[in-house]
C-alpha cells in the first residue's frame, strides 16, 4: 500500500513545472501498477498545445475554467469543474485556460516522472529500469528516486 499527500511532493522530483503548467505526479511507472496519476494545474491565460503520440490520457477537471480544442477537427469543448475528457485516439489538442485549471490526469502507459512536452507537444515514451535491489525492509532503491515500497 502506498499513501501520499499532494503537498509532500512539493519541490521533489515528482513536482514538475513547465512554461504553462505544473504537474505533481502521485503515481509513476516505478510503482508498477500500469498507470500514472498526476495532479496538474494549467495556468490562467495560457494556451498549451499537446499530442500524446505514445500515451492514452484521461483528464478530470476539479477546478477552473477553460477550453479544449481538437486541433485535428477544430471542435471546441468547455472545460470546467466536473468535466472529463479522454484522449484515446492520440489526438492533437490544445488546452486554453481562462482561469487556473486543476486537472487529475491518468496516463497509460505510465509516465516515469521525467517527461516534458517536446517541440511537438509529445511526451516521449520513457520506461523505468528493472528494480535494482530489494532491501530486507522491503524497500527498493530506484535509480532516480529515494527508497520506494517494493
Amino acid at each position: 500500500m502506498i499513501v501520499r499527500n499532494l503537498s509532500d511532493l512539493d519541490g521533489t522530483a515528482r513536482d514538475v513545472e513547465f512554461h504553462t503548467w505544473r504537474s505533481r505526479r502521485l503515481v509513476l511507472a516505478k510503482e508498477r501498477v500500469g498507470f500514472s496519476l498526476h495532479d496538474t494545474v494549467i495556468y490562467a491565460g495560457t494556451e498549451t498545445p499537446m499530442w500524446y503520440a505514445n500515451h492514452i490520457e484521461a483528464v478530470y477537471c476539479v477546478g477552473g475554467e477553460g477550453e479544449l480544442v481538437n486541433d485535428e477537427t477544430g471542435e471546441k469543448f468547455e472545460i470546467r469543474d466536473g468535466t472529463m475528457y479522454l484522449l484515446d485516439g492520440h489526438e492533437h489538442h490544445t488546452v486554453r485556460a481562462k482561469t487556473d485549471l486543476r486537472m487529475v490526469c491518468v496516463f497509460n502507459p505510465p509516465c516515469t516522472g521525467r517527461e516534458v512536452h517536446d517541440e511537438n507537444g509529445v511526451y516521449p515514451l520513457l520506461t523505468e529500469p528493472e528494480e535494482d535491489e530489494t532491501a530486507q525492509d522491503g524497500t527498493t532503491r530506484a535509480a532516480d528516486d529515494a527508497e520506494v515500497p517494493a
